[in-house]
C-alpha cells in the first residue's frame, strides 16, 4: 500500500516509479481525492465548531431571555449537514483507499527494466547439468512407476490434482522435513504451523486482495484457502507495533497451498509443475528497513543452499520490472534445471516488499532510541516448493532402469535408501 503523504511530497517520483511498471500516471487523481477528502474533514470540523459555539450562544440569549431562534435553527442545520459530509469523506476516502490499494509496489532502483520473463537477468549459474548415456524422460513419465498417480487424481478431484503414492509419497515427505530442518536448525528461522485458512483481512494484507481474487478459493463466508504460507506468516505482526530488538523475525512453515491458477489456463496442463494443491515450505523476514536488502540476499542464499545440499543444478535470475509480483520491490528467481525438459524452470521466488505490506496490515516497531514508530520491511521466499523439487529430483537422479537416485541429504529421512525402485 502506497502512502498518500508520500505521493502528495512528490507526485512526479511516484508515477516515475510506477511507470517502470507500465502504468499511466496516477498520481494526480490520487491527490486530488485526496484535497476532496481533506476539504472535507476540514469542512466537518469547522461545522462541529460552530455548532458547539452555537449552542452556548443559545444558552447566553437564554439567560437574558431573549430568543434564541435563529441560532436554534442554524445548530439545527448543522445536525443535518455533518452526517451529510461524513457520508461524503468516507465515501471519497473509501474510493481512493480503492484505488491505493490496487495500485502495485514500486520497484527498487536496482531492478531491471522489462516487460516480461523475457528481459529478466541472469545473476549467476550454480552447478554443472548432468550428463546421460540414454534418453532422459520427464518426471511424468518417470512418475507413474514410483507413484505419481495422476489418473487417481483427476478421478478424485479434477484437473491439475495428483496423488501420491509409495516411493514418491514417501520422496515428497523427506524433501519437505528435510527443507525444514535445514532453515530452522541451520538458518535460524522459527518453524510455525500455521493454519491454512484465512480472512480477508490477511489477503489484503500481503497483497493477494483484492486483485488476485480470481486466483484464489473461498471457502465460506469469510475463508480463503492460503495460495503460499507467506500469508499467514507475514500477517503474524499485523496490527502490531514491536520493539526492535525482537528484529529481525524470520519463520518457517511447511503447508499445502491451493491455487486455481485463473490466469494459466493451457500452461503446464501435465505433470506436477502447475498444481491447484502442492505443498510448499516457506521464509518470511520481518526486519527493520536498513537490514532488507542484506535480508533479501540471505533468504536468497539459503533457498540456494537447499539446491546446493540436493545436488541440484540451479541459477539465479533477476526478475525485471514486467515480471514481478504485486507485492515485490525486489525478486530473485531460483531456477532448477529439469535434463526432461532441457531447460530451467522456477524453483524458488525470494522478494523483499518493503514497507508495502506493513502499510496494508499495519505492521510497525518501536526504534530503540527514536521517538515514534516506523513501518517494518516484509520479505518472503520459497524453500523450496515441495512438488517441483520432487519433479528436479527425479529427473536429474533418474537412471536407465526407470530407478531415481536418492540424494544423500535425503537418505537419512528414508530410513537409509539410497534408490527409488520402480514398481512391477
Amino acid at each position: 500500500m502506497h502512502d498518500i503523504r508520500l505521493i502528495r511530497e512528490d507526485p512526479k517520483a511516484f508515477d516515475a516509479a510506477l511507470a517502470r511498471r507500465g502504468l499511466a500516471p496516477v498520481a494526480g487523481g490520487l491527490i486530488a481525492l485526496d484535497e476532496k477528502r481533506r476539504a472535507l474533514m476540514t469542512e466537518a470540523q469547522v461545522a462541529q465548531a460552530r455548532r458547539n459555539e452555537a449552542s452556548k450562544e443559545i444558552g447566553a440569549v437564554k439567560s437574558r431571555r431573549d430568543d434564541p431562534g435563529d441560532l436554534m435553527k442554524e445548530v439545527a442545520a448543522i445536525k443535518e449537514r455533518l452526517p451529510e459530509i461524513e457520508a461524503e469523506e468516507k465515501a471519497i476516502a473509501d474510493k481512493l483507499n480503492r484505488k491505493l490499494s490496487a495500485l502495485p509496489n514500486a520497484p527498487l532502483a536496482d531492478v531491471p527494466q522489462g516487460k516480461d520473463e523475457d528481459e529478466n537477468v541472469l545473476v549467476a549459474t550454480h552447478g554443472t547439468p548432468p550428463s546421460f548415456a540414454f534418453a532422459v524422460k520427464e518426471h511424468d513419465a518417470i512418475g507413474p512407476a514410483l507413484g505419481l498417480d495422476f489418473d487417481a487424481g483427476v478421478a478424485l478431484s479434477g484437473s491439475r490434482f495428483t496423488l501420491l503414492r509409495g516411493a514418491a509419497a514417501k520422496l515428497s515427505r523427506a524433501l519437505g522435513q528435510f527443507m525444514l530442518d535445514m532453515l530452522s536448525g541451520e538458518h535460524g528461522y522459527e518453524e510455525v504451523a500455521p493454519p491454512v485458512l484465512v480472512k480477508y483481512d490477511a489477503l489484503f494484507g500481503t497483497g493477494q486482495m483484492p486483485k488476485f481474487a480470481e486466483d484464489l478459493f473461498k471457502v465460506g463466508e469469510d475463508h480463503w484457502l492460503i495460495p503460499t504460507a507467506e500469508v499467514s506468516l507475514t500477517n503474524i505482526v499485523a496490527n502490531k507495533i514491536l520493539n526492535e530488538g525482537e528484529l529481525p523475525l524470520r519463520f518457517t512453515a511447511l503447508t499445502p497451498c491451493f491455487r486455481s491458477e485463473a490466469g494459466a489456463a493451457g500452461r503446464d496442463t501435465r505433470g506436477l509443475i502447475r498444481q491447484h494443491q502442492f505443498d510448499k515450505v516457506e521464509m518470511v523476514s520481518i526486519v527493520a528497513p536498513e537490514k532488507s536488502d542484506d535480508e533479501h540476499e540471505r533468504m536468497t542464499a539459503c533457498a540456494e543452499g537447499i539446491l546446493t545440499a540436493l545436488g541440484l543444478p540451479f541459477r539465479r535470475m533477476k526478475l525485471c520490472t514486467g515480471d514481478m509480483g504485486f507485492s515485490a520491490a525486489r525478486t530473485y528467481d531460483l531456477e532448477v534445471w529439469l535434463p526432461g525438459q532441457d531447460r530451467y524452470r522456477e524453483i524458488s521466488s525470494c522478494s523483499t516488499c518493503t514497507d508495502f505490506q506493513a502499510r496494508r496490515m499495519n505492521a510497525r516497531y518501536r526504534p530503540a532510541e527514536e521517538k515514534g514508530t516506523k513501518f517494518v520491511h516484509t520479505l518472503n521466499g520459497s524453500g523450496l516448493a515441495v512438488g517441483r523439487t520432487l519433479v528436479a529430483v527425479l529427473e536429474n537422479y533418474q537412471q536407465e532402469d526407470g530407478s531415481v537416485a536418492v540424494p544423500e541429504v535425503l537418505q537419512p529421512y528414508l530410513k537409509g535408501l539410497n534408490r527409488l525402485e520402480p514398481r512391477a
